[in-house]
């Protein structure tokens, strides 16, 4: 049974509020962008500077009080503030992983332990500075999306809330799937990309698509993964897990226990999929694609203004309202586009945003 109203928090919102009012359920949002498209099918939104408690907590305070909502979707953005997770198990029910599953993951040696226990292989890693720069990765033990990972360089002072793993040649992958904290079904298997916005942010997150060429045995091999995975970290719902492919060689990065933004480029009714897994009910069938999806962010080259008026792509999403100011290196919108041709699709993103950035940035102030 799906609830009547949901809450969704996430650091952008759209994807899931999106999801949630697709299934004809009432949605305020909570977000740090409060972009058209989010508002579009929000009964109510608040936008927030962070999803820091001090800024979250009167935002959901607000939203019980006003409608009495019990229910909480939630995405990206809470690997940096356990406390704001904490605080929302504790005020409403959760439709996802615990606060629980998210301290394991986020206890890098205690996961990367689970791996060796399970025989899953992925980068080497260690907790204190290699003997010599070349070839390593500075990461945090709380981060997402590929913010905060830095190469490592002679010098370099350590940090707390960070680790250290090799660079792994390659291409990087990812597989979306439902679970039930025993069983799973995979959803579909994807290829990722970053982009290096400067030298202290080289590997962001950038987009993914559903042209994976992945061959049956490699899928076999990861599925085999989740079948140890899941029942040892009781994974719930929709999740996806990130990986490297060299060659015939696969090997885990990290595990996201929250909607993926490779959910998007998938047909289903993700909202009650989501909830029947909770409770204990997967799909017999996931229905696939006859095309190829991918989704993309653009970042600012340099500070621009939204003008009004402006004329977005129809591909767009994550669209900033008339007026917004968008600093440099920061995400002015996604674009999802589909083609039943891979290579073409990825043609296809690049000329969208090529002509989308060019009348931004002729028609757009700069600041």
């Amino acid at each position: 049974m799906l609830p009547k109203t949901i809450l969704v928090v996430a650091h952008s919102g759209r994807m899931a509020a999106q999801i949630a009012h697709q299934a004809g359920v009432k949605v305020l949002v909570i977000d740090c962008f409060a972009d058209c498209d989010t508002q579009a099918v929000a009964a109510a939104f608040i936008q927030i500077p962070s999803l820091a408690l001090a800024a979250l907590q009167p935002a959901v305070e607000y939203f019980i009080a006003r409608f009495a909502v019990t229910d909480v979707l939630y995405g990206s953005g809470f690997e940096s503030y356990p406390e704001s997770f904490d605080y929302l198990h504790n005020r409403l029910r959760l439709l996802g992983n615990p606060p629980e599953t998210f301290k394991k993951l986020a206890d890098k040696p205690a996961f990367f332990g689970l791996l060796d226990n399970l025989g899953i292989p992925y980068p080497l890693t260690q907790f204190s500075p290699p003997a010599t720069p070349e070839g390593w990765l500075v990461k945090p033990l709380q981060g997402q999306g590929g913010v905060g990972i830095t190469c490592y360089r002679a010098g370099h002072q350590q940090q707390a809330g960070e680790y250290y793993q090799q660079w792994q040649k390659g291409t990087a992958h990812s597989v979306l799937f439902l679970a039930d904290g025993q069983d799973f079904c995979v959803v579909g298997f994807n290829r990722q990309w970053t982009v290096a916005l400067d030298a202290d942010q080289a590997f962001v997150f950038a987009g993914v698509c559903t042209v994976a060429d992945m061959p049956p045995e490699q899928q076999m091999q990861v599925a085999g993964w989740l079948a140890r995975l899941v029942p040892a970290l009781s994974l719930q719902g929709l999740n996806s897990v990130d990986f490297m492919r060299d060659g015939g060689q696969i090997y885990v990065l990290e595990i996201n226990p929250r909607l993926s933004a490779s959910l998007q480029l998938y047909r289903g009714d993700w909202l009650a999929h989501q909830i029947n897994a909770l409770h204990g009910v997967l799909p017999t069938v996931i229905v696939q694609r006859r095309d190829y999806a991918a989704y993309q962010i653009i970042y600012a080259d340099e500070d621009v203004q939204v003008p009004d008026p402006f004329c977005w792509p129809e591909q767009c999403c994550d669209v900033p309202c008339a007026g917004a100011l968008i600093r440099k290196g920061h995400p002015i919108c996604s674009i999802i586009a589909h083609h039943t041709n891979a290579g073409l699709l990825m043609q296809t993103l690049d000329s969208i945003q090529h002509n989308l950035l060019k009348g931004l940035y002729h028609y757009g102030i700069h600041c």
